[in-house]
């Protein structure tokens, strides 16, 4: 078993992963004891035990897939009764598997208190009105996970019905015992409006949800509703005030040290902040989101360490999501504010370039110098023109399929690598 600790503490302090310690984010389902008391299941999420006179506290149950196997790992470690589970947000993948705790703790007659932020039944609720489209963009998203048995979602809806709502909610802060152990849970917005991260005085430690997963912060993803990117600085900036030693991510490996610690969130902190100042300062100066889009970058140096590679989400994505939430969906441009129909629109291109094939053929020359923006832009009108045309389907297949090869995030590649299997089915329905 790894010794996540140190594992963690070689990249800190290296300044970099070369690839020694193998993956920062697993799934491999086994516990590892960090403490006499602690101890972290990698799943997807993780889930947090501590034990306590009176039975476990658990932040997190995994997702619907991995929430049996999490209890099971949890089992061989102890055989304590789930006494609090403490939801950080109501992702799917941090509720999902839920059922499965509650499954232990009826069987031993043990009543489990179930605790979350207020927003979180909220989450649920809209899950049940956007059932089938929160499966489609988790198929994008995560579906060569599921391929390899690590989805998040159930079989036939995407919050699982066995999934508990919380019995315990608060709005800003609330102290709870689990025994003889205090808890403070803290309410602030980041990727999503129902975030806790808490406190655990005694063992000088944090749980922080998703407010860091060991990739570039999940603050703009395009499938997904308003994130908050001040907000989520001043989350990282609060968790600096307490006096920490251990820091417990749902994601990734835990941390120990307090400058270690320090290091990792003055990172997303102020990455985030500089980004919210970069497209405000361009906004207030009237420019469009086109142009703010291709002029605000992150610095190469920062997504370069290994707790901030836009492996995930990136920031043009981020940039994106701070312009929705301070100006609207409107992008500036006039002519998108009410819009032709795209297939109307892209016959009347294909038409002015002289055909569906020749606009596809041009699409694949740009790609083939590198242009991949352009090239989507121009095959993607192609298709649209003729959607029938397998010619057409052919060029954009492989205009996509390379464009998703040479992304770095997984938003980027499930969004293009769908693209092209779109294409590929039309060309072979068998594929």
């Amino acid at each position: 078993m790894a010794d996540l600790i140190a594992l963690s503490s070689k990249i800190i302090d290296d300044g970099y992963d070369d690839g020694s310690v193998g993956p920062l984010n697993r799934i491999n389902h086994e516990l590892s004891v960090l403490d006499d008391n602690i101890a972290m299941v990698e799943a997807f999420s993780h889930a947090v035990c501590f034990k306590t006179d009176a039975g476990l506290a658990v932040f997190d149950t995994s997702g619907a897939q991995g929430g049996e196997r999490v209890v099971s790992a949890i089992r061989h470690w102890t055989d304590s009764p789930f006494h609090t589970v403490v939801y950080t947000h109501g992702h799917v993948d941090h509720v999902g598997g839920s059922g499965f705790f509650a499954a232990d703790g009826a069987a031993r007659s043990h009543p489990i208190r179930w605790v979350g932020h207020e927003n979180v039944g909220k989450r649920f609720d809209r899950y049940t009105l956007t059932d089938g489209y929160n499966q489609a963009i988790n198929e994008r998203q995560f579906g060569a996970f599921k391929r390899r048995g690590y989805g998040i979602g159930d079989e036939g809806r995407f919050l699982p019905s066995e999934a508990v709502r919380p019995s315990t909610t608060y709005e800003d802060t609330i102290s709870l015992k689990v025994g003889d152990l205090d808890l403070e849970l803290i309410h602030a917005k980041g990727e999503t409006d129902d975030h806790t991260w808490a406190y655990i005085p005694e063992h000088k430690a944090i749980c922080a949800g998703d407010f860091f997963i060991w990739n570039f912060p999940n603050c703009g993803n395009p499938q997904k509703v308003q994130r908050y990117p001040l907000e989520w600085a001043g989350a990282m900036r609060a968790m600096m005030e307490r006096e920490v030693e251990l820091f417990l991510p749902a994601h990734g490996l835990p941390i120990a040290g307090a400058e270690r610690i320090r290091t990792v969130l003055t990172d997303v902190a102020t990455t985030l902040e500089g980004l919210v100042s970069d497209v405000l300062e361009r906004m207030n100066g009237g420019l469009p989101l086109d142009h703010i889009l291709h002029d605000v970058k992150v610095a190469p140096g920062i997504l370069e360490k290994p707790w901030m590679k836009p492996l995930y989400d990136e920031p043009e994505f981020v940039v994106r999501n701070i312009w929705r939430l301070y100006g609207g969906w409107w992008d500036g441009n006039p002519a998108r504010l009410k819009p032709a129909r795209d297939a109307l629109l892209a016959s009347e291109i294909a038409r002015l370039a002289g055909g569906a094939e020749v606009l596809a053929k041009t699409a694949q020359g740009h790609a083939d110098a590198g242009d991949f923006r352009l090239a989507c832009h121009l095959v993607e009108f192609a298709a649209l023109a003729e959607p029938e045309n397998l010619t057409v389907h052919g060029l954009r297949a492989e205009i996509y399929q390379a464009r998703r090869n040479q992304e770095t995030s997984l938003m980027a590649k499930g969004i293009f690598g769908t693209a092209a299997n779109v294409s590929k089915q039309k060309i072979d329905p068998e594929a």
